[in-house]
């Protein structure tokens, strides 16, 4: 019986989360900078506060830097809404996209405490996002999600941009 309950509450989420559409073409021109050598740095903190007030870091989560493009814009909008996190429910949902927008991100891993770090980072506007999942006392459907913050590098700082990532 609890399985055929979890499977309607799986079965129910995914349809009430149909899959966003994205009507911008992924130009790879725009998002060559990427590429490029830098001199900024980003230096992030990401984490996910439950709803009982405690902080679940995103401890040993890949981070991702991604140019903010057209496309780029696009599927953060259609995903994420207004918000800057994705219920872990949603995680279910594919997410493809452009193979080429694969092509141009860049990702690290978190440390035990959620801080990051992107070295030789060029000049513009990028999101970084990660994600932050736990299953609570005696749940059988994850907590947390994917979490976002949009980050600018002018590449003239003389110290490393900061950015926290924790969906607010």
């Amino acid at each position: 019986m609890r399985r055929f309950v979890l499977t309607a509450i799986v079965a129910a989420s995914l349809a009430s989360c149909a899959k966003p559409d994205v009507d911008v073409p992924f130009d790879p021109l725009e998002a060559a900078f990427i590429h490029k050598p830098g001199k900024g740095k980003i230096n992030g903190h990401a984490f996910f506060r439950a709803e009982n007030g405690r902080v679940i870091f995103a401890a040993g989560e890949y981070v991702y830097l991604i140019p903010a493009t057209a496309y780029a814009d696009s599927r953060f909008a259609a995903f994420f809404e207004e918000r800057k996190y994705l219920k872990a429910m949603r995680l279910f949902l594919t997410m493809e996209s452009d193979p080429e927008y694969q092509k141009h991100m860049r990702n690290t891993k978190a440390e035990s405490d959620g801080r990051f770090s992107f070295d030789h980072v060029a000049p513009g506007t990028y999101y970084v996002w990660t994600q932050a999942t736990w299953y609570a006392d005696n749940s059988i459907l994850p907590s947390g999600g994917i979490i976002y913050e949009k980050v600018t590098v002018r590449g003239d700082e003389k110290e490393a941009v900061k950015v926290i990532v924790s969906g607010k």
